[in-house]
């Protein structure tokens, strides 16, 4: 794995969730903050986005669900689990139920960031969880 200097972040909307402007905020929010953004758009299935975070190499993935795509979530972490990815930090945004966070975190998410969340407790979390020793 080469040495970076800057966290990369793969930012995505799973499923048939069309909106995109929270991700697209997030997006700006994190290239502020000096990280490198891949930025896959709508309607991405877990398959795509793991394939995507292979082939790019992130650190962290941030799913923006306001369809509440708690499946497809479930399955993205399975995926990430049989590709040898538990390294990547995985978090997620949008209007998900509350019983829901719980059983995301359950089982893998690392964090979740509901609507009002803010820049700073965004780029801070990802920041302090990044788990690349050669990330600083």
């Amino acid at each position: 794995m080469d040495k970076r200097e800057r966290i990369k972040v793969l930012v995505s909307v799973i499923g048939l969730d069309g909106h995109s402007i929270g991700a697209e905020v997030v997006c700006r929010i994190l290239m502020d903050a000096g990280m490198e953004v891949v930025y896959l758009g709508i309607y991405q299935t877990p398959e795509m986005i793991v394939r995507a975070a292979v082939q790019e190499d992130v650190d962290v993935i941030g799913i923006s669900s306001h369809a509440s795509n708690y499946g497809q979530i479930i399955e993205l972490l399975e995926l990430l689990k049989k590709n040898n990815l538990r390294d990547v930090c995985v978090i997620c945004g949008g209007t998900i139920p509350n019983h829901q966070m719980d059983e995301l975190k359950k089982k893998g998410v690392a964090e979740i960031f509901p609507p009002q969340s803010t820049s700073e407790s965004i780029v801070n979390f990802i920041v302090s969880n990044v788990k690349r020793e050669d990330v600083s």
